[in-house]
C-alpha cells in the first residue's frame, strides 16, 4: 500500500496559475454599510454578537420608566419584607416577655394645686375590690362583651383588621377609635402602662398572643373586669356595681349590667347623674349593648324588650374630696379629657401633679358669698321648699380665659352634680345680650329698615306676634302681661321684654344669632339652641360655665379663647409632662369690638336702672344680665367688670328624685329672681375678688348711631299692672305662687322696702328705667317702671295657649324648650 498523500486532485472547471512574481500587499478594502437603527440593533455594534432577531435583547429604559419598578424588583421587594416582617415577629415574640402587673394594682395620687401652689386636694385612695367571674353576674359578662369585644370567646388575642380601621378613623378625624380586643385591653391595664406610644403598642401586641396562648379566655376576661375603670374612682365591676347601685356585681340586673358596661366607653361622659344632659347618649350606648346582646343570643327579643333604663345611685365622694374640692377636681378632669389632652384612663393612673389655675382667695371669696346670701340663710326644718335650693357659680379673668373661681354646690359628699357644669337649666333671658350682639355684628335692620342700635324703637306690645318669619304664629307674652308701646332697645333690655327681643331675633336671623351665641363661646352641643324666635328668650340649657365664657367675650372686647382650668402638669418632677394649649394661637376676634362693646354699654344701663340693679353693691363699674328659667326653676345673673366676669345661678331641685322644681316661696320668698339673690352673690362676690385692686372704668369703642336717640312718632299714654321689675319670661304652664298673691311688685332682698328690682334708688314708678341724668326719657318713651321680661306661649300640636301672671324668663314655648319647633 502507498501511504504517501495523493495530490489532491482540482475540482472541475479549476486551472492552474500561471507562474508570474510574487503578489504585493493588496488594497485595503473599505466597505460602508448603511443600515436603519433598527437593523443595527439586529445586528449589532462592532465587537458585539449579533443579536438573533428570534429573541431581541430589551432595549434599556429610559426617561421617566426607570423610576417606576418592575414586576421582578416589586414581588422580589415583597418576598424580602415578608421575611423581614417573619423575623421581627419571632423576634418580638421571643424577646417580649409577660411581665409583672403594673401600677394599675397600686395606683399612684393625682395631687391637684391652686395656681399660687398650694395643695388643692389629692385624688390617691383607689376604691378596688377583686372578685372571681363566678361573683359576676351572667348578664353583665355577657354585656361587656357585647360592649367592647362580641367575638371574645371565638377570636385571637389580637385583631389586625380592627388596629387596622381604627388607626384610619382616628387619622381621618372620625375621632380616636379603639381597635383592641379584651385581651389587649386586659394587657394594657394590668401589665403595662396607658401611654399611647408605639413601644407600648408593640409589647401590648406580643404579650396579648402569649397570654391568649398560656392562660384561658375566662382567666383574662375575670382579669379585665376587676382592672377596667368605670368613673366615680371605681376599678372593678364589683366597686362600680357598688358605686352606681349599690349592690354586689352578682346581684346585678341585665339592665344595670348594660349601663355599667357602657360606661367603658366614657366613664365620665356617660354618668347620667354627674352629666345628666348626656343621658341620651348613655341611652343610645346603653341600648346598643342591649342590641348586641341580643343578636350574640345572651339575650331575647322578650327579655331585652321589657327592659328599662336603670338610672343609677346619687354619687357619694370620699371624705377628702368634701366641700368644693371634689366640684373642682372633678371640673378639672372633665377639663383635660373633654379636651382629649390627655384620656381618661391614663389620667386614672395617677402620678400627676396638676396646678389649676383657681386663685384660692377668690374661690374663699366665692363660697363667702353664697353662704352669706344664700346657705346661712334657708331654713329647711321649717320650709321644705329651702332644701331644693342649688347654687352654681363660675368666674373668668377675661383677658386671660383664666376660671378663678368655681362654686359647684353645697359639697361633694353631700351632692355630686357640679352646678356649675351641668347643661340642663335654661339660662332664660341672659341669653338677650346675644340677640343685640349679632344684630350689631351683622348689621341687621328691622322689619322696616332701620338699623338696630340702642336707641331703636321698637312696639313692646304684649303678645305682639312677630312679623317676617314664616315659620307660623309666635307671640310671646311679657311679664305680668305688661304693654310697653314703643320702646328703645336699651329700655327693653333694662326691663327684659319678651315680644321686642323675640322681634329682635326674626329681624336678625335665628341662624345668626345662633352662630353669634357660638362665636362667644357657647357650645354647638347645648340643649334647645334652635334658631326660631325663641331663642332670645333662653331656653337654652348652656350650663354656668359656658355662659361665663361667653360674657367673659364679651368683656374682652369681643375676643374669644376658650377657658382654662389649669395652668401646668408635671410626672415624676418633670415638666411639660403633658402639652397643653396655649390661649395665645387660639384667641380669635369672634364679634367685632364694636358689637361687644355696644351691647356692654347697654348691660351697664341693666345694672344701672333696670333688674340688675343689686349689682351695684360690687362699687364697680359693672355690666350684666338678669334671667329666670321657666317656671321660675332657675334664676341667674351675669356680669362682668372690665378685669372680671362672672355668672352665678339659683337652681330648683328635690334632693330626692333629682327632678327640677320651682323656687317659690324659697328663702321665705314668693319668687326668686335673677335680680334678687344671683345678682346679691355677683356683688358680695366681685367686691371682695377685687378688693385693693384699681377701679377701671369700662373702656368702648360703640357702633355709629349707637348714642343717637330715636324718637318715636307715637308714644302711647298707658299703665301697665304692676311694676314687675324682675326679669322673668313666661312660663309654659300656668304656674303661680301656692297663695295666689300677686308676684311682681315684692319686695327684693337685698333692697330698701320702697325699692324694687327695676327701681333705681329715688325713681318714682312712672319713671323709665336707665334714664338718662339730664331728666329726658331715653328715645322719648316713658315705660311705667321697672318691669320684667314676660311670658311665652305653650303649644300643644297647632294649638297655642298664653299664660298669665307668675311666669318664668327666658322660656320659649314649651315645645322648643323640649328641642321641638317653634309655637304655631
Amino acid at each position: 500500500m502507498n501511504d504517501q498523500p495523493q495530490p489532491q486532485q482540482p475540482s472541475e472547471g479549476w486551472a492552474p496559475r500561471e507562474p508570474g512574481p510574487e503578489p504585493g500587499p493588496r488594497p485595503e478594502l473599505t466597505v460602508t454599510l448603511t443600515a436603519t437603527p433598527d437593523e443595527r440593533g439586529a445586528l449589532g455594534e462592532p465587537g458585539e454578537r449579533p443579536v438573533n432577531p428570534k429573541n431581541p435583547k430589551r432595549p434599556k429604559r429610559t426617561g421617566w420608566r426607570r423610576l417606576v419598578p418592575t414586576w421582578r424588583m416589586v414581588l422580589g421587594s415583597f418576598l424580602c419584607g415578608l421575611l423581614l416582617l417573619i423575623g421581627l415577629f419571632a423576634l418580638g415574640y421571643l424577646l417580649v416577655e409577660i411581665p409583672p402587673a403594673n401600677a394599675a394594682a397600686t395606683k399612684q395620687s393625682n395631687v391637684y394645686l391652686y395656681a399660687d401652689g398650694s395643695q388643692l386636694a389629692r385624688d390617691g385612695e383607689v376604691n378596688r375590690e377583686n372578685v372571681t367571674l363566678a361573683q359576676i353576674d351572667k348578664d353583665t359578662q355577657h354585656a361587656v362583651l357585647a360592649a367592647e369585644d362580641r367575638d371574645f370567646y371565638s377570636e385571637s388575642a389580637v385583631d389586625p383588621k380592627a388596629m387596622i380601621r381604627a388607626a384610619w378613623n382616628t387619622a381621618t378625624g372620625k375621632g380616636k377609635q379603639s381597635g383592641s380586643t379584651i385581651t389587649q385591653q386586659y394587657v394594657k391595664n394590668y401589665y403595662l402602662a396607658q401611654e399611647q406610644t408605639v413601644t407600648r403598642k408593640v409589647k401590648e401586641f406580643f404579650i396579648s398572643i402569649k397570654l391568649d396562648r398560656e392562660v384561658s379566655k375566662g382567666h383574662i376576661l375575670e382579669g379585665y373586669l376587676n382592672t377596667s375603670y368605670f368613673g366615680r374612682n371605681a376599678y372593678g365591676i364589683q366597686s362600680a356595681a357598688q358605686a352606681y347601685y349599690g349592690t354586689d356585681a352578682k346581684d346585678l340586673t341585665a339592665a344595670e349590667g348594660a349601663y355599667l358596661a357602657a360606661l367603658l366607653n366614657a366613664p365620665s361622659e356617660y354618668d347620667v347623674i354627674a352629666h345628666p344632659e348626656n343621658k341620651p347618649a348613655a341611652m343610645e350606648r346603653w341600648n346598643y349593648v342591649l342590641d348586641g346582646m341580643v343578636k350574640k343570643k345572651w339575650l331575647s327579643p322578650s327579655e331585652r324588650a321589657g327592659l328599662k333604663f336603670p338610672t343609677p345611685d346619687e354619687a357619694k365622694g370620699s371624705a377628702g374630696m368634701s366641700g368644693q374640692r371634689g366640684y373642682l377636681v372633678q371640673a378639672v378632669k372633665d377639663y383635660l379629657t373633654g379636651s382629649e389632652i390627655i384620656d381618661e384612663d391614663t389620667l386614672a393612673t395617677g402620678g400627676y401633679r396638676i396646678t389649676t389655675t383657681i386663685q384660692k382667695d377668690k374661690q374663699d371669696a366665692f363660697i363667702k358669698a353664697v353662704d352669706d346670701q344664700v346657705m346661712d340663710q334657708l331654713d329647711k326644718k321649717n320650709r321644705k321648699i329651702d332644701r331644693n335650693v342649688r347654687a352654681g357659680g363660675v368666674s373668668i379673668d377675661p383677658a386671660t380665659g383664666k376660671v378663678v373661681a368655681m362654686y359647684g354646690g353645697i359639697d361633694y359628699t353631700k351632692q355630686y352634680v357640679n352646678n356649675a357644669t351641668r347643661r340642663d337649666y335654661q339660662v332664660g333671658s341672659t341669653f338677650k345680650p346675644f340677640v343685640f350682639t349679632s344684630a350689631v355684628q351683622n348689621g341687621s335692620t328691622t322689619q322696616d329698615g332701620r338699623p338696630i342700635t340702642p336707641n331703636t324703637v321698637y312696639d313692646g306690645t304684649n303678645k305682639r306676634p312677630v312679623e317676617g318669619w314664616d315659620g307660623g304664629a309666635y307671640a310671646p307674652e311679657n311679664e305680668d302681661n305688661a304693654s310697653y308701646g314703643p320702646i328703645s332697645v336699651r329700655e327693653a333690655t333694662d326691663s327684659s321684654v319678651n315680644s321686642v327681643y323675640a322681634q329682635m331675633a326674626v329681624d336678625v336671623g335665628g341662624e345668626n344669632v345662633r352662630q353669634t351665641a357660638l362665636n362667644l363661646g357657647i357650645p354647638s352641643a347645648t340643649p334647645d339652641l334652635n334658631a326660631s324666635p325663641s331663642i332670645a328668650l333662653g331656653p337654652a340649657t348652656a350650663s354656668v360655665l359656658d355662659m361665663a365664657e361667653a360674657y367673659a367675650t364679651l368683656a374682652n372686647h369681643g375676643r374669644h379663647g376658650a377657658y382654662t382650668l389649669v395652668s401646668e402638669i408635671t410626672k415624676d418632677g418633670t415638666r411639660g409632662a403633658v402639652d397643653l394649649p396655649s390661649r395665645d394661637t387660639n384667641v380669635r376676634q369672634a364679634v367685632s369690638r364694636e358689637a361687644a362693646d355696644t351691647t356692654t354699654s347697654i348691660l351697664q344701663s341693666v345694672v344701672d336702672g333696670g333688674t340688675g340693679t343689686a349689682a351695684q353693691a360690687a362699687g364697680r363699674p359693672a355690666a350684666g344680665k338678669t334671667g329666670t328659667a321657666e317656671e321660675d326653676k332657675a334664676a341667674w345673673f351675669a356680669g362682668y367688670t372690665p378685669n372680671l366676669a362672672t355668672v352665678v345661678a339659683i337652681m330648683g331641685q328635690d334632693p330626692e328624685s333629682g327632678a327640677h322644681t320651682p323656687l317659690y316661696d324659697a328663702l321665705g320668698q314668693t319668687r326668686i329672681n335673677g335680680g334678687g339673690y344671683p345678682a346679691q352673690i355677683w356683688a358680695q362676690y366681685t367686691r371682695d375678688a377685687l378688693e385693693g385692686t384699681e377701679v377701671q372704668d369700662f373702656d368702648l369703642l360703640l357702633q355709629e348711631g349707637a348714642e343717637v336717640p330715636e324718637l318715636p312718632t307715637d308714644v302711647p299714654t298707658f299703665a301697665p299692672p304692676g311694676m314687675g321689675g324682675q326679669d322673668d319670661g313666661g312660663a309654659t304652664d300656668d304656674e303661680t305662687p301656692d297663695d295666689g298673691t300677686t308676684t311682681g311688685a315684692e319686695e327684693t332682698p337685698g333692697l330698701p322696702p320702697e325699692q324694687t328690682p327695676g327701681q333705681t334708688p329715688g325713681q318714682t314708678p312712672g319713671q323709665t328705667p336707665g334714664q338718662p341724668d339730664d331728666g329726658t326719657t331715653d328715645g322719648g318713651t316713658t315705660t311705667g317702671g321697672g318691669t320684667t321680661d314676660g311670658g311665652t306661649s305653650t303649644t300643644g300640636g297647632d294649638e297655642t295657649t298664653t299664660t298669665g301672671g307668675g311666669t318664668a324668663d327666658g322660656g320659649g314655648t314649651a315645645g322648643l324648650a323640649e328641642g321641638g319647633g317653634p309655637v304655631r
